[in-house]
């Protein structure tokens, strides 16, 4: 009996120390609350496994801007992805080590929490399982996760950070993704001239309204939503990129008919985001805009837009000009640091 006393007092006791030890480690990390404007599309549905909190968030833009994510510590995901281009960058084609040129156009990253798909091709569907694509891209970071955490597992700061946003200091690759997501998913741009004439706190110019009942009657069957993306993939006879590892949405699902079919992009911020297509083939919104009034390439899978309209989108000069200054009503100065 009086052993097993001495065990419960034991118990006891060591139930006491452990509740003493993590007393003065415990940290408040309240979720992060959204403003989300009406109108807006639903949020993906991976959101709701991943809550965003002050911590998790803090501690995933840090790794977005961490080189230690690189082989030879010289690029993050922020070298590429740039505030200022809307989170984007100037290269037609992304940049990675000792200056290894990428299949595509680095895209934006804005408004992913309302994102069905991720990657021109659309390859993922949650953005927690994006940010590994980069890192062992041979032509990105060429890296792997494992070495990743080998490089940050001893940094005091990390350590604080993990401790604060999961309770302990334990770093795994999948608290490295959900924080990482977590940061991305507060990047939300819902702020520029065209949401205040929404809300009737600005008004167009006269070229700006003309240029927007353009895009209503040409753009916006592809380009619609407050995204100004339907978020489906099309082929729309861009230039073809000469790689042979690219064929577009094909990639993912193996289909004939999804060759060279990229997801449309959003238009927000578009103003920032130059050079654009697939492999950036154009340098300025002008070119794309004399392109489709051209004529594109000719495909079996060409969209319809396109197919219907003897390849073209018809537009004068004046209507291309009106568009571009309507497109420049998306940016969102507040979103890109300015």
């Amino acid at each position: 009996m009086k052993k097993l006393i001495g065990i419960v007092s034991l118990l006891i006791l060591l139930v006491s120390c452990s509740s003493n030890d993590t007393d003065g480690i415990y940290y408040d990390n309240p979720e992060v609350s959204l403003e989300i404007p009406a109108g807006f599309p639903e949020l993906n549905s991976f959101v709701s496994l991943n809550k965003l909190t002050k911590y998790g968030v803090e501690l995933g833009e840090k790794l977005f801007s961490d080189k230690r994510f690189s082989a030879d510590n010289t690029i993050s995901c922020s070298s590429c992805h740039i505030q200022a281009n809307a989170f984007a960058d100037h290269n037609p084609q992304g940049i990675g080590i000792e200056g290894r040129v990428g299949l595509r156009n680095t895209p934006a990253i804005q408004n992913l929490i309302f994102m069905k798909f991720f990657n021109w091709d659309g390859s993922k569907l949650q953005l927690e399982n994006q940010p590994l694509v980069p890192i062992i891209t041979h032509e990105e970071m060429d890296s792997s996760i494992l070495e990743v955490i080998g490089k940050i597992k001893d940094d005091a700061v990390y350590k604080d950070l993990f401790q604060k946003a999961f309770g302990d200091e334990t770093i795994t690759p999948e608290r490295i993704f959900k924080s990482i997501a977590q940061f991305e998913y507060t990047l939300i741009s819902v702020n520029s001239k065209y949401d205040k004439v929404k809300r009737n706190e600005s008004a167009f110019t006269t070229a700006e309204a003309q240029g927007y009942a353009t895009f209503q009657q040409k753009c916006a069957s592809c380009h619609s939503t407050e995204l100004f993306t339907d978020q489906s993939f099309r082929n729309i006879g861009f230039p073809i990129n000469t790689d042979t590892n690219e064929a577009g949405r094909a990639r993912v699902t193996g289909i004939p008919a999804d060759y060279m079919s990229f997801r449309v992009p959003s238009l927000r911020n578009v103003e920032y985001t130059a050079p654009y297509g697939s492999f950036g083939q154009f340098p300025d919104l002008k070119s794309v805009l004399d392109y489709f009034d051209n004529g594109v390439l000719d495909a079996d899978n060409l969209d319809p837009v396109f197919k219907n309209n003897a390849g073209k989108i018809p537009l004068s000069e004046e209507e291309k000009t009106n568009l571009i200054a309507f497109m420049k009503t998306l940016s969102d100065q507040k979103f890109i640091g300015k």
